[in-house]
């Protein structure tokens, strides 16, 4: 049975979506448990995912019962901490407003507990508010209170207030005792978080923050043992790859398993007790007879090594590779986003290691398309040079799939409209869907549907995510009383990102897509709350992976997708600063 102990451990990790997934699994078996449902919604919050983790706070009742005990101002505490991510989440001319709200909630705590976190997050949302005394006032209290602290909070606490202060000095100095008592990951990200926002409003240089800078997470990528990867040459590239890690301060590593530079990385990481995340392209199975086994030697006892002590296996696709190098550059994307996802939670930097000879690749997969990938959004990157055999040519780029984002969606209702509404249903509703995706129309390689179903292929993610969007602002912008159309209509979108087929439909004597992930990508509709868009993990990394700054996605947590198709993470598609001021 999952406990409160490995929840705060993931927590404390900074891996939020395994500490969500942890939480919600220990409620299950105790569902009044009061720590554990201020976990899964501080887990939400932390990940990012503000309406979720309202949402879950009102459902619970969560409410502090008396201010003696840590739990009970963690709990009153924490509303005031969901106040304050809704206003940052919000539009410019609405963000003070709500600031003072969530200042007035932490202040409210302080006043009943009087213990310092409260007060200086009070005193931190005054000041971001406008309201200068208010702010000076109860971090002068706070500073008064704390003296001379003898923890991480106590001294992080100290630094924030006497940054509210204005006093730049005795807030670094407590920064870097703070540091001293070797915080966790998420115990650094959520300070981070909160200075940073501070020091901009103070017009303070970053610089200060260093004490706490987190450790780095990465992408690792490079040459399978062979021509261009010779055996002889791996005791000089994993050293070079051990200072690498050293001199960046790597802690978290996503990447897949090939024999080789792979397999090398993964093992420096481990060594340093960092935490591996494997991304394997296709099955474990045929993943080990086509990219480990031939190398010979030890590289397959290395890889199981390895594969037994990451901290995360994760799969692009359960599907056959047949033959395709697709796959692995899908895998790689998947990759990437898990890294740029970490980095933002950690409230730190992303980047990119790989070991290249130099050489150019086949255009589809391996180090230099996973180099030019990374180097097209940007971000810090670090190449190791590895001589290989001189004027080898890449093999050629075998591909039978393509990747692309599909969105699935149907009509909550439409199965109860009578026949006089069902003409009005399809000139409004499927008329007002069909004009959004004209507009897309470029990047659109199929659309369908069938009564109130949809079903739409696009080249990308970041397509997908804005048709999505769009097509949901058409839905809730129709009047459906005065069209004669019942108001309990809504729109439900699932979007997935895989690799499919792109075959002659004979039957529709068109190009149509085949595949597992058509399939994937109607599973995921059902289970999507109407008025949402629901989107995979695979669809999230990729729109991280792409360094889109339009969409985020708040995670769902996992759950079973529709007909028995397993359990699948979810996260909800929206619009950056699309939180009302409501």
């Amino acid at each position: 049975m999952t406990t409160e102990a490995e929840v705060r451990a993931a927590m404390n990790a900074g891996d939020l979506f395994r500490a969500c997934d942890l939480a919600n699994a220990a409620l299950a078996a105790a569902p009044g448990d009061r720590a554990l449902q201020y976990l899964v919604v501080l887990a939400l919050a932390r990940a990012g995912a503000t309406e979720q983790a309202l949402e879950r706070y009102r459902d619970f009742g969560l409410r502090a019962e008396r201010f003696d005990t840590q739990l009970d101002i963690d709990i009153a505490s924490i509303s005031g901490r969901l106040l304050k991510d809704r206003a940052l989440l919000a539009a410019a001319a609405d963000r003070p407003g709500l600031l003072a709200a969530a200042a007035a909630e932490y202040e409210r705590v302080y006043a009943s507990s009087g213990k310092p976190f409260p007060g200086v997050n009070a005193a931190t949302l005054h000041r971001l508010a406008g309201n200068a005394a208010a702010a000076g006032r109860i971090a002068g209290a706070v500073v008064a209170t704390l003296g001379q602290a003898q923890d991480y909070w106590g001294e992080a606490s100290l630094a924030e207030a006497k940054a509210v202060l204005g006093d730049q000095a005795g807030a670094s100095a407590a920064l870097t005792r703070a540091a001293r008592f070797l915080p966790d990951e998420g115990a650094r990200a959520s300070t981070l978080r909160q200075l940073r926002l501070l020091g901009a409003a103070l017009g303070w240089d970053a610089a200060w923050l260093a004490p706490i800078k987190p450790r780095t997470a990465i992408h690792f990528s490079g040459h399978i043992i062979g021509p261009r990867f010779p055996p002889e040459a791996v005791p000089v590239v994993a050293t070079a790859i051990e200072a690498a890690l050293a001199a960046h301060d790597v802690g978290f590593a996503y990447g897949s398993l090939a024999a080789g530079a792979d397999i090398l990385f993964a093992e420096a990481v481990l060594a340093r007790g960092g935490e591996l995340h494997v991304v394997l392209p296709f099955d474990a199975v045929e993943f080990r007879a086509t990219s480990v086994a031939p190398a010979g030697g030890d590289w397959l006892a290395r890889f199981e090594a390895c594969l037994a002590r990451a901290t995360s296996i994760n799969f692009a696709t359960t599907d056959a590779f047949l033959a395709d190098d697709g796959l692995y550059a899908y895998a790689s994307r998947m990759a990437m986003g898990l890294a740029r996802l970490r980095a933002g939670f950690l409230q730190g930097e992303a980047m990119q290691i790989a070991v290249w000879d130099g050489q150019p690749g086949n255009g589809v997969a391996g180090a230099a398309a996973d180099i030019a990938a990374w180097a097209a959004v940007g971000g810090p990157a670090q190449i190791i040079r590895v001589q290989g055999a001189p004027g080898h040519a890449a093999a050629p780029a075998r591909q039978r799939r393509e990747v692309h984002a599909m969105l699935f969606g149907d009509v909550r209702g439409f199965s109860k409209l009578t026949e006089a509404e069902l003409p009005r249903f399809v000139g409004l509703v499927l008329g007002g869907f069909a004009r959004v995706a004209e507009r897309y129309d470029a990047r659109i390689l199929l659309r369908n549907t069938w009564g109130d179903g949809l079903f739409i292929v696009v080249e990308d993610a970041s397509t997908a995510a804005a048709l999505a969007l769009e097509l949901q602002g058409a839905m809730r912008g129709i009047d459906l009383a005065a069209a004669g159309l019942p108001d309990y209509l809504a729109l439900r979108l699932g979007g997935h990102v895989g690799p499919v087929f792109r075959l002659t439909d004979p039957v529709l004597g068109r190009d149509n897509f085949f595949g597992v992930h058509v399939s994937r990508t109607a599973r995921i509709e059902p289970v999507t709350p109407p008025g949402a868009v629901y989107v995979t993990e695979q669809f999230a990394a990729d729109l991280a992976a792409r360094g889109e700054t339009r969409f985020q996605c708040d995670y769902v947590g996992l759950a079973p997708a529709a007909k028995g198709y397993g359990d699948m993470r979810f996260y909800a598609l929206k619009s950056r600063g699309a939180v009302a001021a409501a």
